[in-house]
C-alpha cells in the first residue's frame, strides 16, 4: 500500500497546470493521499475533466473541482484561489506547477517571449501564493510547493528565459519560506530533471533522448509519478523544519 495513502484526508490542494504531464501526475498522487482538489489549467476542458474523474476514482471520498483559466492574466491567480476556497471552504496546499517553456537561441528571444514566460512562470506563482497565504495564515498552517526545474541551477542550450524564470522562482521560494514560517506556512520547491512526459517524449528525437539519458547517472529519464511523489512528500512530511528547500529530482544529473 502507498505509504502516503490517507495522510491528506480532509485537506484541500490546488494544483495548477493539472490537465497533463507533471500536473496530472501530481493531482493523481495527491488524490491517492486523500486530498480533495481544485484543478486549474489552460488546456482543454475535456482533458481537465478526465483528470478530475481519475482523481475521484483514486479517492472516492474526495471532492474535485476544476477551472480552465489563463494564468498570464494578472487577476487570474487570486481569482483561482478564491474559487478554490468557495468550492471547498479552505485551502491547505498550493502546488504552483503551471509553466511555459520557450526554446530559442538567446539572440532570438523577444520582449513578448519574456513577458509571456515570466507572467506564467514567476508572476502567477507569486500572486497565487500571496492569495493562498492569506487563507492559510488565518488557519495557522499550510503548504506551498513551487515546481521549478534543474535548469534553475544549471544551464542548457536555448533555455535562457526558462532557466532564468526558474532560478527566480527558487529565490522566491526561499524568501517566501523565511517570511511565512512564523505563520505556520511551509514553503519548498521541487526541481525536476528531464522527465518522460508526453510533451518531452514528443519533443526529443531518438538521438536527443539517448544523449540526454547518457548525462543522467540513473541511466534513464524521470517518470512523472516520481516527481509527483516528491511533491506529496513535501505536502505530507511532519518535518516542518524543512523550509525553503529545493528538492532536486533528476536522477543525479546535477550531483555530478
Amino acid at each position: 500500500m502507498d505509504a502516503s495513502r490517507g495522510t491528506l484526508d480532509g485537506q484541500v490542494a490546488l494544483v495548477t497546470g493539472a490537465s497533463r504531464g507533471l500536473g496530472r501526475a501530481i493531482a493523481l498522487a495527491l488524490a491517492d493521499a486523500g486530498a480533495s482538489l481544485h484543478l486549474a489549467a489552460d488546456g482543454s476542458e475535456e482533458e481537465l475533466a478526465q483528470v478530475a474523474g481519475a482523481c475521484v476514482e483514486r479517492c472516492p471520498s474526495a471532492r474535485v473541482s476544476r477551472a480552465i483559466l489563463d494564468l498570464s492574466r494578472p487577476d487570474a491567480p487570486a481569482d483561482m484561489v478564491d474559487a478554490a476556497v468557495r468550492e471547498h471552504g479552505r485551502i491547505d496546499i498550493l502546488v504552483n506547477n503551471a509553466g511555459v517553456r520557450i526554446r530559442k537561441p538567446f539572440g532570438q528571444f523577444t520582449a513578448d517571449d519574456f513577458d509571456r514566460l515570466m507572467a506564467v512562470n514567476l508572476r502567477a506563482p507569486m500572486l497565487a501564493a500571496q492569495a493562498a497565504a492569506a487563507h492559510m495564515r488565518a488557519r495557522g498552517s499550510g503548504r506551498i510547493i513551487n515546481v521549478a526545474s534543474q535548469l534553475g541551477t544549471v544551464t542548457d542550450t536555448h533555455a535562457s528565459l526558462y532557466g532564468m524564470s526558474k532560478a527566480a522562482l527558487l529565490y522566491l521560494t526561499r524568501s517566501m519560506a523565511v517570511e511565512l514560517a512564523r505563520s505556520g506556512i511551509v514553503v519548498n520547491a521541487v526541481s525536476p530533471g528531464t522527465t518522460a512526459t508526453d510533451f518531452i517524449l514528443a519533443t526529443l528525437t531518438g538521438a536527443q533522448r539517448a544523449s540526454r539519458i547518457d548525462k543522467i547517472p540513473a541511466g534513464r529519464l524521470g517518470r512523472p509519478d516520481e516527481i509527483a511523489q516528491a511533491v506529496v512528500f513535501l505536502a505530507t512530511t511532519p518535518a516542518t523544519f524543512l523550509l525553503g528547500h529545493n528538492l532536486i529530482v533528476d536522477g543525479g544529473e546535477t550531483a555530478k
